[in-house]
């Protein structure tokens, strides 16, 4: 009975420090999304305190002032690019690495997984200048493909670890029927891998529409082309900040992968816990 208590007191503690956790997380977001909707007078008075007259003016002008419908469109096109290519080659490569291991696969595994620990601030400028040479700068085709590289060393990561999950035997039923490699992953295999597919997908969503160094690297010069998180960084300047504004954009920027994320974020349990209980 003792040991029963001490279990449940353990877990109300346990439950109280990663509320106060998510709270210390929560409140600047909150912050933000508050501060949208308060005049500048009112940020720069008590940025914490609520809006005495809510207004949706902000919001309003940013819509109209950043064109938030096209960078809008502009982060879904690129965002789109980025994931489909990140979860396509990644799942490939970690069919083939898990199925077919040699000591060349492990040395490939290695070779795929080693960029995640490069910082991306060490090879920024070199990124730069070869984009620039193939025409792959200033463009959102680019920039999504550009993702890729950085995504797929991570996503093989995961995708290997859950793929061990899979029985071999499933391949050689296929393969007996008559199913080509090709034909075995993309009809049996991958079907399989709904829950961490979505684990990739809802994680480097959540990167690839917040990031902000590599637009203001390679996309920054053109409206075109800019995103919405660069849009936001507008309002920011160095003798003067409209903090009303910014906020403003920024909550309009950051909300449909917050909403994406609390849809999804069962999907990001289930494909976390599946492929560490089975591996």
């Amino acid at each position: 009975m003792g040991m029963k208590k001490k279990q449940q007191s353990q877990k109300i503690i346990l439950i109280a420090v990663l509320t106060l956790i998510a709270v210390v997380y929560i409140y600047p977001v909150f912050l933000m999304f508050m501060n949208s909707f308060k005049p500048f007078g009112e940020i720069v008075m008590d940025p914490i305190a609520w809006p005495k007259a809510p207004t949706f003016e902000n919001i309003t002008y940013v819509v109209k002032k950043i064109k938030y419908g096209k960078l809008f469109l502009n982060n879904v096109l690129i965002t789109v690019i980025g994931i489909a290519g990140i979860v396509i080659f990644s799942s490939l490569a970690a069919y083939i690495l898990d199925r077919r291991r040699t000591k060349y696969t492990a040395f490939v595994h290695t070779l795929i997984i080693t960029p995640m620990l490069i910082p991306f601030q060490t090879i920024m400028i070199t990124l730069l200048k070869a984009m620039n040479v193939i025409h792959l700068d200033n463009s959102r085709v680019g920039l999504g493909i550009q993702y890729w590289g950085f995504g797929i060393p991570m996503a093989t990561f995961i995708f290997f670890n859950f793929m061990k999950t899979i029985p071999k035997e499933i391949d050689e039923s296929a393969h007996i029927d008559g199913a080509s490699t090709m034909r075995t992953f993309i009809s049996v295999i991958f079907p399989l891998l709904k829950s961490v597919t979505v684990t990739v997908i809802v994680l480097d969503v959540m990167w690839i529409w917040n990031d902000f160094l590599l637009p203001l690297l390679m996309v920054n010069s053109s409206d075109k082309t800019k995103t919405l998180v660069l849009a936001s960084y507008t309002f920011v300047g160095q003798m003067n900040t409209k903090w009303q504004f910014a906020m403003a954009s920024m909550s309009l920027t950051v909300l449909p992968s917050i909403i994406i994320f609390i849809f999804l974020q069962k999907y990001i349990v289930e494909g976390v816990v599946a492929g560490a209980v089975k591996g």
